[in-house]
């Protein structure tokens, strides 16, 4: 038997180690702020890039078509701006009105023009000096009426007043001593600002939980596993749901006219199946949950007793499919398990459509045809006391980076890595709070004969066919954008570069060297008739880790440089 490693410590770089969150510090404060309702959340301006993803269905599509297929080879940066901060740099750049928001590792908030760059505030979070984080980033604000939100790695929700960047509340939703913290955009709907919180590796218990958009006040919470008396709770032996992971790592997506917001779940703690028999519910799934009472109204869990770190947190795209002479009101998921997911959303349920392999999967056998539930190998099934092979690797055919669709092309884009697997060796490990809980060792493994490692992926969902891939030698952490312009934009590989696609072919029209590597999600946006696409360029996080891994597999000694940088681009005028 292991003890549980001790608690992870970041060490704060700037500020106090105060536990009130401090001041925003204004240079130029806004004068005129557009206040961001559920209308226009629901129905954003094709000038704005109000929430994570563009819209709250998650297709990461824009109509914008100034920057197109034609025109995109002459793209050059018209401003930057360093954010001082090294790590992993997630955030997509949200815009309102030619205001940007940004969010940095380390809980920065930053302000700008997003025409030409002037810094107009800057948030600093002060971090408590022991804080429990494995993750040092953060993936965007949330924008609802005259405030900007952003959740923290000491498990809070901050409320910034948009003009000032001063704090108008924050609310503490779980104790960080405990391993619960956030790296999410929160998700705004419905007069409601809902989060969930990370740590499935440190022994929590999951949950969404949504905070009045006005107060701060704690409106309901769900968790994401079951409790006594709950459905669902004898998947769990013993007590072990108490510490059952089922992390909410990534912004939820809404469907307006259900009023259900669609939430994925990480994996199981600890991270090895044995160790807690059953299915383990609602661990390595798709959660719907009603906006307006927290209810839970449909589940669809991708593989059962997870055992590989699998976790499916990337919420599925709310986007339609022709199946059978019908249109479905799809859920399409690029699962970490290796499989394309298309289920169906209805109101009290979520249905099981297809699912295939679009990376090398050596763990499923077959899947039922009526539920979807997966057969193991049980082979390349982690046990403790073993050690065992099985692909993908524990970073799966996609981690978090979002997959993009194009109702233009009516294709998915899917930033995928494919000939990686590795191995867990299990062991056993005793729970303390805010401490390691995954009873695992891991290794990674790059496929005997294997000529590369990335992949940006263009997949037509009414046919399930695979249209073109763009292969990369090195791993693919690059979020998409897609655009009217007939455009996929992404970044993701440890060259500095972020490129254009030509969104029909895969072809690569245009590409810019940053400052760092790209994990940072792209979005657009227009300012006085001028069309900018913006990103944040600075490695770190998995990315750095997976290829640090893969230099030791390969031999190689790849260098990339930190820093965060804001990267803005647009046409000659």
């Amino acid at each position: 038997m292991i003890r549980p490693l001790r608690r992870f410590v970041v060490m704060a770089l700037w500020g106090s180690f105060a536990a009130a969150p401090s001041a925003g510090h204004a240079q130029s404060p806004i004068q005129e702020y557009s206040a961001v309702t559920h209308s226009r959340l629901s129905n954003p301006e094709p000038e704005n890039w109000l929430s994570y993803r563009g819209t709250l269905d998650g297709w990461g599509y824009s109509p914008l078509a100034q920057i197109n297929t034609e025109n995109v080879s002459q793209l050059v940066p018209v401003w930057t701006l360093s954010t001082g901060v090294t790590g992993g740099h997630e955030a997509p750049p949200i815009v309102n009105d030619g205001i940007m928001f940004v969010t940095t590792p380390r809980n920065l908030v930053m302000a700008m023009d997003a025409a030409n760059g002037d810094l107009l505030w800057r948030y600093a979070h002060d971090l408590p000096e022991d804080l429990v984080a494995f993750h040092n980033t953060n993936r965007g604000v949330a924008l609802y009426g005259d405030k900007v939100y952003t959740a923290t790695l000491d498990a809070r929700v901050v409320a910034l007043d948009a003009k000032t960047g001063d704090v108008a509340w924050s609310t503490s939703v779980q104790d960080n001593r405990r391993g619960y913290y956030m790296t999410l955009a929160p998700l705004a709907a419905e007069g409601k600002i809902m989060v969930g919180v990370s740590g499935g590796e440190l022994g929590i218990r999951g949950f969404v939980v949504a905070l009045d958009a006005e107060t701060g006040a704690e409106v309901w919470r769900t968790y994401t596993v079951p409790g006594p008396g709950e459905f669902g709770n004898d998947s769990w032996p013993g007590d072990s749901w108490q510490t059952g992971g089922a992390a909410v790592w990534i912004t939820g997506h809404y469907d307006t006219d259900s009023g259900l917001s669609y939430w994925g779940t990480g994996n199981p703690g600890p991270w090895i199946g044995d160790a807690r028999p059953g299915d383990n519910l609602y661990t390595n799934s798709v959660l719907a949950i009603d906006v307006e009472t927290g209810e839970l109204r449909g589940y669809h869990q991708y593989h059962w007793n997870g055992s590989w770190d699998w976790d499916e947190v990337s919420t599925p795209i709310l986007m339609p499919v022709r199946r059978d002479g019908r249109v479905i009101p799809a859920l399409v998921h690029a699962g970490r398990n290796g499989y394309l997911w298309v289920l169906e959303r209805e109101r009290d349920r979520i249905s099981f459509v297809d699912a295939q392999p679009y990376v090398y999967q050596d763990v499923f056998t077959s899947l039922d045809v009526e539920t979807g539930r997966p057969t193991y190998d049980e082979a390349h099934k982690p046990g403790t006391g073993t050690v065992t092979p099985f692909c993908p690797s524990l970073w799966g055919g996609k981690d978090w980076p979002p997959a993009a669709y194009n109702p233009g092309t009516g294709l998915l884009y899917i930033p995928a890595n494919d000939n990686l697997c590795g191995s867990i060796e299990g062991r056993e490990v005793v729970y303390e709070p805010g401490s390691s809980f995954t009873g695992a060792s891991t290794q990674l493994t790059v496929r005997s004969g294997a000529d590369h490692v990335g992949e940006l992926q263009a997949w037509d969902m009414n046919t399930g066919q695979e249209v073109w891939t763009h292969e990369f030698q090195a791993a693919n952490w690059g979020g998409v954008l897609t655009t009217g312009g007939n455009l996929v934009f992404a970044g993701g590989t440890s060259d500095r570069f972020v490129r254009a696609f030509d969104a029909r072919t895969g072809e690569v029209l245009w590409q810019q060297r940053t400052n760092s590597g790209v994990i940072g999600v792209p979005s657009t946006y227009s300012v006085d008739g001028v069309q900018y696409v913006a990103i944040q360029s600075g490695w770190g996080v998995d990315a750095a880790s997976m290829a640090g891994r893969i230099n030791q597999q390969l031999g190689t000694r790849e260098f990339v440089p930190q820093g965060g940088v804001i990267w803005v681009f647009a046409l000659p005028r």
